[in-house]
């Protein structure tokens, strides 16, 4: 049977909860501001079988420090993504929604110390801090859920999800954000999602996932998902002209720190029916961040999600977004460098 992908704007809002133990239903938005040279990303996971929700913040600051929290809150329902001191609202579906986080953070002058989050938590201080963006359409929406062609679901084995349903937009985002004593009025671009399904975070082998925004009236998004097989799932678009243009032919060259393997810099080319697009990356700011899961077996599973805050330039543009490289590490080395 055929497949095609549904989207509703009812999917804006919370899907049943279903039985798989590994549930998620999560939204993520990400920003920067270029005159204030501000950016940072929200992301609230609900996984409610397990109990808890995953709560992220993590703002990268215009002097290079990178304000971050993580924490796992109690939660007893997916009836709403509120949880940790994070709200998410839909004021109306595919065109605005409101985030805010109200909360803690802690400010790290070295991100990379965040690769022993531990010790990063207990050695750099801590402040008050509060985000509130209002985010608005600039693009149509981008995704949905598979479904056979009839409407049915497709069956998917819970120990390989990641994000069954997914759709994503480019977005304008307003509003302020607070740290300690230093205020920033927002005025960006970005990129945010939703997904729902099973998801563990040992499902890809490894990926790479680059979000870019030239201004409210252009930007990219690349994909390239790798499986343990060998094999690879590649995607992107370029935003233009207020429609997305399918890219194909799309290739990522990464240029790689010494030592602990973080990308620093990144050549991607795609192609689409208005041409070429040749775009360079370089990080400015990086944080790696971890997941740990001990498989039925007892293997202490190991999960890098290295979140770096890039330049882009494309097509005589300078933009901006995040460059998000998952890797399982497997004796201690990403296993996607060699990708």
């Amino acid at each position: 049977m055929d497949m095609r992908l549904r989207l509703e704007p009812s999917d804006e809002y919370m899907h049943p909860l279903e039985e798989a133990t590994n549930f998620n239903e999560s939204m993520y938005f990400n920003f920067y501001d270029h005159k204030e040279n501000l950016g940072g990303f929200l992301r609230l996971g609900n996984r409610a079988n397990e109990g808890y929700a995953e709560m992220t913040t993590c703002l990268y600051l215009p002097d290079g420090r990178v304000a971050f929290t993580y924490h796992r809150p109690e939660i007893a329902n997916n009836d709403a993504f509120s949880a940790g001191g994070m709200n998410f609202e839909v004021i109306e579906p595919f065109e605005a929604l409101k985030t805010s986080y109200h909360g803690k953070i802690c400010v790290l002058e070295r991100p990379l110390e965040m690769a022993d989050p531990r010790t990063a938590f207990t050695q750099n201080p801590w402040v008050d801090c509060s985000v509130e963006l209002d985010y608005r359409k600039l693009s149509p929406m981008l995704g949905g859920e598979p479904v056979n062609e009839d409407g049915t679901p497709i069956t998917e084995k819970a120990e390989q999800g990641f994000a069954r349903g997914h759709y994503e937009q480019h977005v304008g985002g307003k509003g302020t954000v607070r740290v300690g004593d230093e205020e920033w009025i927002v005025d960006g671009v970005g990129l945010r999602d939703h997904s729902w399904g099973p998801r563990f975070w040992q499902s890809p082998f490894w990926y790479r996932w680059l979000t870019g925004n030239f201004g409210d009236d252009a930007g990219f998004v690349l994909s390239i998902t790798a499986s343990r097989d060998g094999g690879r799932k590649i995607f992107g678009v370029w935003f233009a002209d207020g429609a997305y243009e399918v890219l194909t032919d799309i290739k990522i060259e990464t240029e790689w720190t010494d030592g602990d393997h973080y990308h620093q810099k990144i050549h991607a080319s795609a192609r689409s029916t208005s041409g070429v697009h040749e775009i360079e990356g370089t990080v400015k700011s990086l944080i790696p961040l971890r997941n740990r899961r001990t498989s039925p077996d007892g293997e202490q599973l190991i999960t890098r999600i290295s979140e770096g805050m890039t330049e882009w330039r494309s097509n005589g543009r300078v933009g901006s977004g995040l460059s998000e490289y998952l890797d399982q590490i497997i004796d201690g080395v990403p296993v996607g460098i060699a990708g």
